[in-house]
């Protein structure tokens, strides 16, 4: 039996034979409901069985663009806009799980923080919450850790404009920072390759 399928027939013994699991390129994947969030999690990481006691890494998803008619099979996949995913990593048992819960508000995407069950956590929420605007309530320090103080909206959103809403100059006369509306006209650009009918051949 292989260290993929053990951990595969520990998670279903622990979790219930229903646990939506996925395999694929050698990899699990467990879905949880948002309510289920953090009581997983804390199985996850106190079950000896499992012994996930590291979350390497946690990231947010903005699933809008496959949400859409032209993806209407995918979308099915895909009940909200927004998904929290971690990575987890036992060092006990050598293994890793990934592991995704889909955030239940789309208007105001809202998850408990798992801060108290890995404190790994804390900067990668904060990271999560600047570029996609999940709040994880309970969060003891949520604010933004890429972009300014000032700055407006969530940069990662599929529906983020790509010049932004704002920019901003340092102004020599107020001496300071100031924020004005873009000034860079929005534009499509196309690299155009132009070739000869013979590029290439026989040189």
């Amino acid at each position: 039996m292989t260290r993929l399928t053990t951990l595969e027939t520990n998670l279903k013994s622990i979790l219930g034979e229903d646990a939506d699991l996925t395999r694929a390129l050698g990899e699990l994947t467990l879905q949880v409901p948002a309510d289920q969030w953090i009581d997983t999690c804390r199985t996850l990481r106190d079950e000896a069985d499992l012994r996930f006691e590291t979350c390497i890494d946690l990231c947010a998803v903005d699933y809008s663009g496959w949400r859409t008619p032209t993806y209407t099979e995918a979308a099915q996949q895909f009940p909200q806009r927004f998904a929290v995913v971690i990575h987890l990593l036992s060092l006990t048992h050598n293994w890793r799980l990934r592991v995704r819960t889909f955030v239940p508000d789309d208007e105001f995407p809202l998850l408990p923080t798992l801060c108290d069950v890995w404190p790994s956590v804390n900067w990668f929420e904060r990271e999560a919450f600047d570029l996609y605007g999940v709040v994880f309530e309970g969060h003891p320090d949520l604010r933004r850790i890429l972009t300014d103080y000032g700055f407006i909206g969530h940069p990662f959103r599929k529906d983020f404009p790509i010049s932004g809403y704002v920019e901003m100059r340092y102004d020599p006369e107020q001496k300071r920072v100031v924020y004005q509306p873009v000034t860079i006209e929005p534009r499509e650009i196309v690299p155009r390759v132009v070739r000869e009918d013979d590029y290439g051949i026989g040189r």
